[in-house]
């Protein structure tokens, strides 16, 4: 118990210094709802679904369908297009069928975004937040192409995707067959098998993503095969991920129907993708830079745990 207390201490001081940092700089707080008729499409994260009628309001006024927001993006994004200006949040988000050591089916997510902002002013800021919190950790920068070809020796977008079946297969063959031609899921297993284990020990961040992996991340002008995407990851723990904002909706919708497509072909259910972010992209979403950063992941680098569970009151299984 005593441990589990110096840790809730820990955490309700990095949520102090956090809306400090965010004040100082003239961000607004907001707080965006959990359960949502919307959703954005991920062909890899599984929402957690809530019947409508299970909400007993009056008739007419529930949509079929809710869903428990993986992230505070779709609504936040709304809040911009609106003109409420560069804003954050910290809440709880949620995500289907994650329970491990570094996840659990709700946790916490800082999210923030910043109006006329780049993917560059985003890294900026997330650096100067976290080292305000964690202190200063000699970081490498280094692009996507960078970081495969230091490690692995070769391009992962210029490489054929047989050469990348070939790198999988040495470390499982079954795994290289079940994913031929899948040159993104292959890279990601790379990545995950081949890499990650060998920068378990740094303050990596990762710059200029491969495009057809941008999420929501708008083209890079200097690399156009790669997107304004970064992602962080302190001892082999990925801290924060973060765009360059996407604010074209053809785009976003057209996405969506890829996101969907993987979905299929994963076995997973395809999500509506008609979702209001479209319309209010169509309104004027302003260009501007976001960044998603596990908060919990931030207390377990804080306290030097591997485990969520001992950053959170209760995780899953005990909620």
């Amino acid at each position: 118990m005593n441990r589990k207390l110096d840790h809730l201490r820990v955490r309700a001081r990095l949520l102090r210094q956090t809306r400090a940092f965010f004040d100082e700089i003239g961000f607004i707080e907001v707080q965006p709802p959990c359960l949502s008729r919307d959703l954005i499409v991920d062909a890899h994260i599984d929402p957690v679904i809530v019947p409508g009628q299970s909400l007993g309001l009056p008739s007419g006024m529930a949509a079929a369908t809710y869903y428990l927001q993986s992230s505070a993006e779709l609504a936040m994004k709304r809040l911009l297009a609106q003109g409420v200006g560069s804003m954050y949040s910290i809440g709880p988000v949620f995500r289907a069928g994650e329970r491990s050591p570094r996840h659990n089916v709700e946790f916490t997510m800082l999210e923030w975004y910043a109006v006329g902002a780049s993917m560059q002013d985003a890294i900026k800021q997330t650096v100067s937040l976290v080292q305000r919190m964690l202190g200063n950790r000699p970081t490498r920068v280094v692009t996507y192409r960078e970081l495969f070809q230091q490690t692995l020796g070769f391009d992962p977008i210029e490489t054929p995707v047989q050469r990348l079946e070939i790198e999988v297969a040495k470390v499982d063959a079954d795994l290289a067959t079940s994913l031929l031609g899948q040159r993104d899921e292959l890279l990601d297993v790379l990545l995950t098998e081949r890499i990650e284990p060998a920068v378990a020990t740094e303050s990596l961040l990762i710059r200029n993503y491969p495009l057809s992996q941008a999420a929501l991340a708008r083209r890079c002008d200097d690399d156009p095969q790669t997107a304004e995407r970064f992602e962080w990851m302190i001892d082999g723990l990925e801290l924060a991920n973060g765009y360059g904002e996407l604010i074209d909706a053809d785009e976003l919708q057209s996405r969506s129907e890829a996101n969907n497509q993987k979905r299929i072909a994963a076995g997973r259910r395809p999500l509506a993708s008609d979702s209001r972010l479209v319309e209010a992209m169509r309104s004027g979403l302003p260009p501007c830079a976001g960044v998603a950063l596990g908060f919990d992941r931030l207390v377990m680098l804080a306290v030097g745990s591997r485990e969520i569970g001992d950053v959170l009151v209760f995780p899953i299984e005990d909620a």
